[in-house]
């Protein structure tokens, strides 16, 4: 398989743009849940024949279930006796915050290595029911939804700092995993001798950034695996006498960058900048192209903005179906730029497939849910979140727009010829502003027949004199031996400049 690499966001055009009030950049999973299911009794046929093989009858399954439920109540009371904590019941899961409960106890207790606590919650669960086919004269099993006593692990291991297993008493047993990047990351630091200060769950402070990149580039999921496995022997008895063992896939998995400056006081202007830029500029087709995605005729799901204010600070979402870039404050020292994903094979990447009649083939397919994926979706998701630092280097400063602006608006002569500048007044000039600053440009370029699609009012010899124009005037560069072109890096920041200044500034002012 060909293996994305990660991008050095530190030489990202946003990170090189504020060098001097930015301290460092560090980009790594954050919050990862993980779903592990046997596939020996994982749905109805499976555990139809796994009940047959060891002589169960399939009537007598609440039965067997029943046997199963309790051993691994015992499990739980022993765990938890062994660690010198009780088991708390939760009565109302939507009006108690665990996570809020186990960092009380950490507080008391310290970052020692062991079970934290553990949670009892009665919860849906996935089941099966016998019925009788009185046309066939068989019993079968049936999926059913229904609802279980969960035991929720908290513990703190030395490789992945503070997760949980949550453990249903019924089977099939499908457990669910919670870990958490950063804990990770600040376990990998202490054994390098690295210093950090993490507050909320954020770096303030690295010693070495560099290093510690590295270090979070290196997730493995082999050693994830062997985790996962000695957790499921742990927690959940009864999968050790089941034939097989867990199959692992990606639930939810969030990927952030965290851009960390110097002093709230260089930090906070800019921020406000790009929240209020960000929430009127951003437009479904960008939102695609942040996500590595492009907007089509077909495409069903829906694409949009969402700004929050919290007691922490403020949130901007951009979400497109199953995926989303989300970018907020923390501390008042950071920009956090988030990727989130609940449905895995959202991202596409080029791979191996293998067809029903035996062949495989190299294409671009959607990314497998297994926790063997995770290192190809962190590639993907630090990739999103690289191309919005980008986007935000484009339109958070707009003075330095507006400098330029004036090499866009004044007659430039080449070659003997003169060529008129850009008015922003002029409604022509803007529609071609506008047309020209669409996100799905930056993937693939444009043509001159992509331009005429947005720009109907001109003929196909006056878009090529309009291509010749920008490119005199710096704003577009040509693809060497190709009809294609793309913003400059000056174009895209004097273009984004000059349509907040029109919306922002000019027409309100005229009004």
């Amino acid at each position: 398989m060909s293996v994305p690499y990660f991008r050095d966001h530190a030489h990202n055009e946003f990170c090189v743009r504020h060098e001097g009030k930015i301290a460092g950049v560090i980009s790594c999973y954050d919050r990862l849940i993980i779903r592990g299911t046997l596939s020996s009794i994982g749905y109805d046929r499976a555990m139809e024949q796994y009940l047959r093989s060891e002589g169960v009858m399939l009537k007598d399954y609440q039965q067997w279930a029943g046997s199963k439920r309790d051993e691994i109540k015992a499990n739980a009371v022993k765990l938890a006796k062994a660690a010198g904590v009780q088991i708390e019941h939760v009565r109302s899961s939507k009006s108690f915050r665990k996570e809020q409960r186990v960092k009380e106890i950490i507080a008391e207790r310290g970052e020692a290595v062991g079970l934290v606590h553990v949670f009892s919650a009665m919860e849906p669960c996935n089941s099966f029911r016998w019925r009788y086919d009185r046309a066939s004269g068989e019993t079968h099993l049936r999926p059913v939804k229904n609802c279980c006593l969960h035991y929720y692990f908290y513990f703190i291991d030395e490789v992945y700092g503070l997760c949980y297993v949550r453990v249903p008493t019924w089977a099939p047993f499908m457990l669910q995993v919670y870990l958490n990047g950063h804990q990770r990351l600040a376990r990998q630091l202490d054994n390098a001798g690295i210093g950090y200060d993490l507050v909320d769950n954020a770096f303030v402070r690295i010693d070495d950034f560099a290093a510690a990149q590295k270090l979070s580039n290196g997730f493995s999921a082999d050693q994830l695996k062997r985790r996962l496995r000695q957790w499921s022997k742990q927690y959940c008895p009864p999968s050790q006498g089941l034939p097989g063992d867990y199959y692992w896939t990606i639930m939810q998995a969030e990927y952030a960058t965290d851009v960390v400056f110097h002093r709230q006081a260089d930090f906070m202007p800019l921020y406000d900048e790009v929240v209020r830029t960000a929430v009127h500029s951003v437009r479904a087709d960008e939102v695609a192209m942040f996500l590595g995605r492009k907007l089509h005729g077909n495409y069903q799901d829906q694409v949009g903005n969402d700004f929050t204010t919290r007691i922490q600070g403020t949130r901007i979402r951009h979400s497109m179906g199953a995926a989303s870039v989300k970018v907020y404050d923390k501390m008042g020292l950071m920009i956090r730029v988030e990727c989130t994903v609940n449905d895995v094979p959202f991202f596409k990447l080029h791979r191996w497939v293998d067809k029903r009649d035996g062949s495989r083939e190299w294409q671009l397919a959607p990314l497998r849910k297994n926790i063997y994926s995770l290192r190809d979706l962190g590639c993907l998701m630090n990739a999103a979140t690289g191309r919005y630092l980008t986007f935000m280097s484009d339109i958070e400063d707009p003075s330095a727009g507006l400098r330029l602006m004036r090499k866009i608006s004044n007659p430039v002569r080449h070659k003997g010829r003169g060529w008129r500048g850009f008015n922003l007044l002029d409604e022509q000039d803007y529609k071609v502003f506008v047309a020209l600053l669409r996100g799905e440009w930056a993937i693939s370029g444009f043509r001159n027949k992509d331009l005429r699609k947005h720009l109907p009012h001109l003929t196909g010899w006056r878009v090529s004199y309009l291509l010749r124009r920008l490119r005199t005037h710096g704003i577009i560069k040509k693809v060497a031996r190709r009809h294609k072109y793309y913003l400059t890096k000056m174009g895209r920041r004097v273009l984004a400049a000059a349509v907040k200044v029109r919306h922002d500034e000019v027409l309100p002012l005229m009004c």
